[in-house]
Formats: C-alpha cells, sequence, structure tokens
C-alpha cells in the first residue's frame, strides 16, 4: 500500500501510460507526397518578354521562368516561393531585375512584356549592388536556361 502512495510512482505511471497510449494508437505513417509530374529538360535558349510570360507556374504542370540582369533561370524547384501564391510569384515568367534591385515585389517594378527590356540605367549604387547579391543567389541555387532579348516585333 506504501507504493500507491509514493508521488515518483503516480508520475511513472502516468508515463508508462501515455507511451502505452501513443504506442497502440499509433496510426500508420502518412502516405508519401503524390509524385510531381516530370518534366523534359529545357535547352538553353533565348526568351523574348512575350515568350517567357507563359512561364509563370499558374497550373501544377507549368515551369517557372524568371529573368535577372538578362539572364532566364529555372526556379521551378522553388515554387513556393516563386509559384502564384509565393511571396516572389508576381516576379514569374517576368523580368525580376528592378523590384529585386529595390527589394520591392510591386505590379509597377515589372516592365510591360510588349515593351522594351528595362534597362536599370536609373539605379543607384546600393540598387545595383542588392540586384548583383540576388544574381549571385540564382546563379549558385537555380539552372541558367536561357537570355532575355528584346521582343521581336
Amino acid at each position: 500500500m506504501s507504493s500507491l502512495a509514493n508521488p515518483v510512482n503516480w508520475v511513472l505511471a502516468a508515463v508508462l501510460g501515455y507511451i502505452s497510449y501513443n504506442y497502440f494508437t499509433a496510426s500508420a505513417a502518412p502516405p508519401p507526397p503524390a509524385p510531381r509530374p516530370k518534366q523534359t529538360a529545357l535547352v538553353f535558349r533565348e526568351y523574348t518578354p512575350k515568350e517567357l510570360e507563359p512561364f509563370n507556374g499558374s497550373t501544377p504542370e507549368t515551369r517557372i521562368l524568371m529573368a535577372v540582369k538578362g539572364n532566364v533561370y529555372d526556379v521551378t524547384r522553388g515554387r513556393n516561393f516563386y509559384g502564384p501564391d509565393g511571396p516572389y510569384g508576381n516576379f514569374a515568367g517576368r523580368d525580376a531585375s528592378r523590384g529585386l534591385a529595390k527589394n520591392s515585389f510591386d505590379k509597377e517594378m515589372l516592365s510591360p512584356v510588349d515593351g522594351p527590356i528595362d534597362t536599370l540605367a536609373d539605379l543607384d549604387d546600393d540598387e545595383k549592388e542588392s540586384l548583383n547579391d540576388w544574381a549571385g543567389h540564382f546563379e549558385g541555387k537555380y539552372q541558367l536556361v536561357g537570355k532575355l532579348i528584346e521582343n521581336k516585333d
């Protein structure tokens, strides 16, 4: 009877009960996530702003491409960031250079796709440094798949 009066035994019994409950009621491991559709490899090519626009990740099967300082990167594996619901989603399928340089996600930072490529001539030194830092990030993390060129119209 004295063993029931000892508080340490009550704690041990509670821990044992908790472990037993979790062991016997544990469900099977959750199913693995659905595999993403296989995508074909991209061949390095030139993209105009109009040709780049459809690569905005609007569907799960759509690749996400982004231009930074004239280079086009496949950022599809960063869909959580660059996809339609991501914080950088407005840059998908576009030239993101000005927005990245100015650390702004506003739509006003995007050049019209049917207009000329932004020369970025008005950036100050801090903005140029920020853009170069971003360019280094993309070079190190994502596959370079093309160059951004002027529209052909």
